[in-house]
């Protein structure tokens, strides 16, 4: 199982955390949205679930699901700032289709 950080991704979840002031990691999943058929989502994590995998990369720690490895298998979390927008981006070998919106994905 495989999943790498860009450090300017590092370096954005230690900021968010800073920031927050508590939690153990960034929480990275997947949900059924949009017209593609799945949509990652990201949160916060506070606490380790029975079924959670860490990576822990370049000072911090990613924490997904099980269920969810499938699909996130072997992404690479940058973060980038385009003009004024800025935000995570998943480059994911296992995406096979993305909606025209690029809100969601098909594996």
């Amino acid at each position: 199982m495989s999943l790498s950080l860009t450090e300017r991704a590092a370096r954005q979840i230690k900021k968010q955390l800073d920031k927050r002031g508590t939690g153990i990691g960034l929480k990275l999943g997947v949900k059924k949205s949009g017209c593609s058929g799945y949509s990652y989502a990201l949160d916060y994590a506070d606490t380790l679930n029975e079924h959670d995998v860490v990576f822990e990369e370049l000072g911090v720690k990613v924490i997904i699901h099980a269920d969810d490895m499938p699909f996130v298998e072997g992404i690479e979390l940058d973060y980038r700032r385009e003009g004024i927008n800025e935000a995570f981006q998943f480059n994911n070998p296992n995406v096979k289709g993305t909606c025209g919106c690029g809100e969601s994905f098909t594996v």
